[in-house]
């Protein structure tokens, strides 16, 4: 008679398990959910901050994290914590690359019907990636480099990002940013941004004064769904007028609701 282990969804003594969804894995939905549990954090955690955030008992998650350590997805520091491995980057990079792909429809409406370069940007970590580029169709454009990351004080995807979060998740993430001060219009204090992302609240879209490069504007809205992403294009201050963005804001909505509606209709699809 075997004893009863935690990892396969039997309840020890004094554990409650949670049930597993029909046709699911609860071992593999309990990593996943340590995995995205230490991104929230911020990317490094204790075990015991594991159990106070999961609910799962202490050994469970040991075993779990000693698991991901062992194929590269999960590391340990030296100050006993764990920290998401190097693995998770090329599953991400990949990943982005599919996303940016998927998304490309999208940012090219967006371009023919603005003509400014359009950007789709996720947030990884603590920081953006770039992961997809319509460039625009003047000869003066735009260019960002797919793959490029960035921290999200200074850009208006990661002001969009940042402002649907949970207030303390967008701390943590600030708490990891350095504010490295790009122009003279970079915002380089926690408490200037956090004004700043009540702003972008308010208003349902994120601008980039030249924050990141002088003479270069920026708005940007973000999917208001599971996938932490946001679109955006970006132009010569010159052209980016104040006109230009009213009337570009509703369409940066609309291409994002459309990016959202179509990821609910996979997930329907694929359940």
């Amino acid at each position: 008679m075997r004893k009863n282990d935690p990892d396969d969804g039997v309840a020890g003594p004094g554990v409650v398990a949670a049930p597993a969804r029909s046709g699911t894995v609860q071992a593999v939905e309990r990593a996943v959910d340590l995995l995205e549990a230490m991104a929230d954090a911020g990317g490094t955690v204790s075990l015991s901050h594991l159990a106070a955030t999961s609910g799962l008992p202490l050994p469970t998650i040991h075993r779990l994290v000693r698991t991901l350590a062992g194929r590269g997805y999960v590391r340990q520091q030296s100050s006993r914590e764990y920290a998401l491995g190097p693995r998770l980057v090329r599953l991400g990079d990949t990943a982005g690359r599919l996303v940016g792909v998927w998304a490309r429809p999208r940012l090219v409406e967006l371009v023919d019907d603005i003509g400014e370069s359009a950007n789709l940007a996720l947030l990884e970590g603590n920081q953006v990636v770039y992961v997809a580029q319509e460039p625009g169709r003047h000869s003066m454009r735009m260019f960002t480099e797919v793959g490029r990351r960035v921290s999200p004080h200074c850009t208006a995807v990661g002001k969009a990002l940042l402002s649907r979060m949970p207030v303390e998740r967008a701390r943590e993430i600030l708490r990891h940013t350095d504010f490295v001060r790009h122009t003279d219009n970079t915002i380089t204090s926690p408490e200037e941004f956090a004004a700043e992302l009540d702003k972008v609240r308010a208003a349902g879209y994120a601008v980039d004064e030249g924050e990141q490069e002088l003479g270069v504007r920026c708005v940007a809205v973000a999917l208001d769904g599971p996938l932490p992403a946001a679109v955006s294009i970006s132009g010569p201050t010159t052209r980016m007028t104040d006109a230009l963005l009213d009337s570009a804001v509703p369409k940066l909505q609309a291409a994002a609701d459309a990016l959202v509606a179509e990821l609910a209709r996979q997930d329907a699809a694929g359940g």
